[in-house]
């Protein structure tokens, strides 16, 4: 997909047209609005009236600095000590500016390659990032010749990425609650917090199918199931920026993130190529990007830094414009992944000079450079070198123009800095955080009925491990006002009740910063003397919880050569598992909570442990929602949205494999560790077989599927209906199963509920040898359960 002779031709043509004509310089406009004001100023006019009127009026120069950010050259926009400095802006930035990244981080303050600023910096607080934010909208709107508002950019994986916001369980955590009402609840907070501040756009959500559980993101993710990462996604969309434009004034866009191939790169690093065919893109990884921007006004999307057959995506037209703005009717921008332009040339070899990188990329339809100005920063002289043309940056243009009017950003750039603080980690914010922690937890194993534990019972409860009192919240995470940890949550749990003594029993990491490009482990002579200590406080204990797993170095985002994130293992790092081993032998009711980004091969602990829970990463309120559900004051009702493995030799390892795939190995098996969709409960739950309103429909009919699931134990709980479906026969190899709708439902004790669904043809339909979706007639199996494994079914006849 090179730049062809034909397109350089044309290029050539219309740029020798444009020198011919003033159209590089602002155009005379005779139509105003009242009082001689510029139309694009009128906001009784039409969104697309104002587009085309600013358009209109904008020198080339004006219009590529809209295409393009700010961030590590912060210094060139503020005062030595972070102040914005608009005296300072109209010198380098005398055409004004498109975006800022990052408004709340300190970069150029303290350099350092992190989410926001380099490790241990203290960034901006609410009210001084909307300060920061005011003054440079200020500058936009009233400094700069035509007055265009910026775009504020900020990242918000689990909650707002800012000193003080509310941290939520991590994109892995949240997907484990199977809860797209509690996930719409959580991002609407996400966003009111980030437009107080003046932010209106997040780098959220990643809508990724993840299929390899070594690579450092997936916990970033929502899972390896299309259809579950679809609803996950579309919930954060209507959380963040509502289902309607133009934005209300508590909401922000979003950015979907990383199309695409981006969860299944080869040998399970961070950017490597995704070996995948169109077939695989279109039936895995296309779907909730398709869904979320056909079903919703979503105004952003990101491409992936990986290449998929060859072409970087940020180099693909194919899938950048054939694919996303004509197949799906796509009409927002789209906004580079950070340095992904020049890594055409660094990472990919594809040029050896930026200029053929923007020429690549703005003909792929890369509308935003993020997050500096480096290769765009030349598209005016290569408009002029007649290598791209005058209409390709319109375009981008006047999308980006339409972002900024639907964000109502002309009339009211401004926020209340002084309300920016109150507005921040409310109440309810909290309160959701610790409710959406307890729904994030997976019960996996829970022997003799340990769990929950009896608090009467216990005289002394010994809590061991490093991250028990040292919470980990994952990656893309800032510090909140509070974070309650797993030790201080069982100590409020005892106060009055029983003792809590605790040992640390085992160190991971010497550090915990995820910015940090190195990775120190700690070594063995520290560990043993931590667990030797950790066993004799052990002995004096009645009931023992371990908190086991891993911290925000071992799994992480790889973003250079020098900063990695991504494993060869799913074991446990360090002597975790010996630690378990002598706890266990101390014949004790212990229960193995697990704090993790990555699904971890716990095989030792899954046949050893007397119970085991899966946490993941669960945020500020960990320690409250762990006591909750450890007490039984919470049932847990999580379910895996992956497939844990049991060693790294099974990968790839997903529920919804081929027919031909898992025929076995010598000397171990093919079955995972535990299965996609699982978890176990306090109480029990009996689901029975789907029953189909019609067994036999046409192919353009929608099909009517009802479960019934009853709570047959003695605790009130949370179920999560699972329906499957399975083309029996077809004329291209179909997955052995897919995940095509679910419900969590809560039940009291004998209580029976009837879950409805409605299967469309969509859900049935396939990709054929055409490469066309159709739906062809025969057999579907149409299976409900708790899991996707223990399954009971029907069938659907389709004529």
């Amino acid at each position: 997909m090179l730049i062809s002779r034909r397109f350089r031709a044309a290029a050539l043509a219309a740029v020798a047209a444009i020198a011919l004509t003033p159209s590089l310089l602002p155009a005379a406009h005779a139509q105003t609005s009242r009082a001689d004001k510029p139309l694009y100023k009128d906001a009784s006019r039409s969104i697309d009236a104002r587009v085309e009127d600013l358009l209109g009026r904008m020198t080339l120069e004006e219009k590529v600095q809209q295409m393009v950010a700010i961030w590590l050259q912060k210094e060139k926009i503020q005062t030595p000590d972070g102040e914005f400095d608009a005296a300072k802006a109209s010198r380098n930035f005398p055409d004004g500016l498109g975006q800022i990244s990052r408004p709340y981080d300190r970069r150029a303050i303290t350099q350092g390659p992190a989410a926001g600023a380099a490790a241990g910096t203290v960034n901006r607080s609410a009210e001084d990032t909307a300060r920061y934010i005011n003054a440079a909208q200020k500058w936009a709107v009233e400094k700069t010749r035509l007055g265009i508002p910026l775009i504020m950019h900020e990242e918000a994986l689990h909650g707002y990425v800012a000193p003080g916001a509310t941290s939520f369980p991590q994109a892995i955590a949240l997907a484990s609650t199977w809860n797209p009402r509690l996930q719409e609840q959580i991002f609407a907070i996400a966003a009111r917090e980030m437009r107080a501040r003046g932010a209106n756009l997040a780098l959220a959500p990643v809508v990724d199918v993840a299929r390899d559980p070594r690579w450092g993101r997936i916990e970033e993710t929502y899972g390896e199931d299309p259809y579950l990462v679809g609803e996950m996604g579309l919930a954060a969309i209507r959380g963040f920026q509502g289902t309607t434009l133009p934005l209300a004034k508590d909401k922000v866009y979003v950015t979907l993130k990383h199309m695409t191939g981006h969860g299944a790169p080869e040998s399970g690093t961070n950017i490597g190529p995704a070996t995948v065919s169109e077939r695989t893109l279109r039936e895995f990884f296309f779907p909730p990007f398709e869904r979320a921007v056909t079903e919703l006004p979503v105004m952003s999307v990101m491409p992936s830094y990986n290449e998929i057959d060859g072409i970087p995506s940020h180099a693909n037209r194919w899938l950048l414009h054939d694919v996303l703005r004509q197949e799906w009717g796509f009409k927002g921008v789209v906004l580079s992944d950070y340095f992904a332009i020049r890594e055409l040339n660094t990472r990919h070899h594809l040029f050896d000079n930026l200029g053929d990188a923007a020429v690549r990329a703005l003909d792929a339809t890369v509308d935003f450079e993020t997050p500096d100005a480096e290769a765009y920063a030349l598209l005016p002289q290569l408009v002029r070198e007649g290598r791209v043309s005058q209409a390709q940056i319109d375009e981008s243009v006047r999308r980006i123009l339409k972002l900024k009017f639907n964000a109502g950003l002309f009339e009211t750039p401004y926020v209340d800095a002084k309300a920016a603080a109150a507005k921040t980690e409310t109440p309810d914010a909290i309160a959701l955080a610790r409710e959406a922690a307890r729904q994030a937890i997976v019960l996996l194993k829970n022997d003799k009925g340990l769990l929950p534990l009896d608090a009467g019972k216990i005289k002394r409860l010994a809590v061991i491990g490093t991250h028990a009192s040292d919470t980990p919240i994952g990656g893309y995470s800032d510090v909140p006002r509070q974070v309650v940890s797993v030790l201080e949550g069982l100590k409020n749990e005892g106060k009055g009740k029983f003792q809590v003594d605790f040992a640390e029993g085992v160190k991971l990491t010497k550090s915990r910063a995820w910015a940090a490009d190195a990775v120190e482990l700690v070594d063995d002579a520290t560990n043993d003397r931590l667990r030797a200590e950790a066993i004799e406080t052990a002995k004096s204990a009645d009931t023992i919880v371990l908190v086991l797993g891993d911290n925000e170095q071992l799994s992480r985002e790889a973003w250079a050569d020098n900063h990695l994130g991504d494993r060869n293992s799913l074991e446990l790092i360090g002597p975790q598992n010996q630690l378990a081993k002598e706890i266990f032998a101390l014949g004790k009711p212990v229960v193995v909570l697990l704090l993790n980004g990555r699904p971890l091969s716990v095989k030792y602990l899954s046949e050893n442990a007397p119970a085991l829970i899966e946490g993941w990463y669960l945020g500020q309120e960990t320690g409250n929602a762990v006591a909750d559900v450890l007490f039984g004051r919470a049932n847990p009702g999580g379910k895996l949205p992956v497939t844990i493995a049991r060693d790294v030799g099974q990968l790839p390892m997903f529920y919804n494999h081929k027919p031909s795939a898992r025929r076995g190995y010598l000397f171990a098996e093919t079955s995972p560790l535990y299965p996609f969709g699982y978890g176990l409960s306090y109480t029990t739950f009996e689901m029975a077989a789907p029953v189909l309103a019609t067994p036999t429909i046409g192919r353009y009919n929608n099909v009517k599927v009802s479960v019934d699931v009853t709570n047959t134990g003695t605790r009130a709980g949370d179920e999560v209906v699972q329906l499957y479906v399975r083309d029996d026969l077809a004329s291209v190899t179909r997955p052995v199963k897919e995940l095509k709708r679910f419900e969590r439902v809560t039940l009291k004790p004998g209580e029976k509920k009837t879950v409805r669904f409605e299967l469309t043809p969509r859900d049935l339909s396939l990709w054929n040898v055409d490469m066309k979706r159709v739906v062809e007639p025969g057999t579907f199996t149409i299976s409900s359960g708790p899991d996707s494994v223990k399954l009971k079914s029907t069938t659907l006849t389709v004529k």
